[in-house]
């Protein structure tokens, strides 16, 4: 709870400077009615009740003028860069806890990784946000929606759950375990976890936010903040499980991999004998 509410709060406090800056680097390079659909696109993937105060904020930077965003995504840099930062922090050190690293990073070595991490993130959030406008733009203009095997899901529902399951993936194999990498297949089966928990945590959030709970009737105007917070920390917890399920995978591959003990065979120095050890307490 502790490492979920740390990544939850620092990841609410670089939202607005991201989207800020986002909106500056399409803006040198789009239309406004472009940076609509980019915005559209980003917004999907959130709750309803918390879209209002987001679109809200995209549709100010939006219409404002190419100096103001400029020199708000200057600003926005330095406070999301603190906010991501620390963020990312928290959440390394909770997948290090998750899997068991006795050792800590040293302070320089672990603040680079939490930077290039956020890096990544930032640069792959850029990337499928861009790929789900472009399919979108590819849809409008064949006049038919681009469909994966007639499920009827688009190509654009796809892109977000294809991004994070990449993340994850690399997150767990190059950045939970700073002694060993962990082994590809538990990295890739808990990313796929943590994707799949993530969808169905992101439903059950609009479910319980718009039909069982409504909280616009508790909290007044700062509902919508309330609801993203809700729905960060319930994919942080998403991510924190994702970790587990493969650590744990990666403990039983490597159980079956070890070769059987003898029992002839003399017990190493470093194992320790239970019964032995009841026998001497008895004793």
């Amino acid at each position: 709870m502790l490492y979920t509410g740390g990544v939850s709060f620092f990841a609410l406090l670089a939202v607005f400077p991201a989207i800020a800056i986002l909106i500056g680097f399409y803006k040198a390079v789009m239309t406004i009615g472009q940076v609509s659909e980019q915005a559209a696109a980003l917004a999907d993937v959130m709750p309803h009740a918390a879209q209002a105060i987001f679109m809200a904020e995209i549709d100010r930077l939006a219409n404002a003028s190419a100096r103001t965003v400029s020199a708000q995504s200057a600003f926005a840099l330095i406070i999301g860069g603190y906010a991501a930062h620390r963020g990312f922090k928290a959440l390394l050190a909770g997948l290090n806890l998750i899997h068991d690293e006795h050792e800590p990073h040293g302070f320089l070595k672990f603040n680079l990784l939490a930077f290039f991490v956020a890096v990544a993130a930032f640069l792959l959030f850029t990337v499928v946000s861009g790929a789900v406008v472009t399919s979108r733009l590819m849809e409008q203009a064949s006049g038919a929606a681009v469909q994966t095997g007639g499920a009827g899901w688009s190509l654009d529902d796809l892109w977000p759950a294809l991004g994070l399951a990449l993340g994850l993936t690399m997150l767990y194999r190059y950045a939970m375990s700073h002694k060993t990498r962990v082994a590809w297949i538990p990295a890739i089966v808990g990313g796929v976890v943590a994707t799949v928990m993530s969808m169905i945590s992101s439903w059950l959030c609009a479910i319980y936010v718009e039909q069982i709970a409504p909280l616009g009737a508790t909290y007044g105007s700062v509902g919508a903040v309330v609801v993203l917070l809700i729905w960060l920390s319930w994919n942080v917890n998403a991510i924190f499980y994702g970790g587990a399920f493969s650590t744990e995978l990666e403990l039983l591959m490597r159980r079956r991999q070890a070769p059987p003990l003898d029992p002839a065979q003399p017990v190493p120095a470093g194992v320790v004998n239970l019964s032995e050890r009841r026998k001497a307490q008895r004793q």
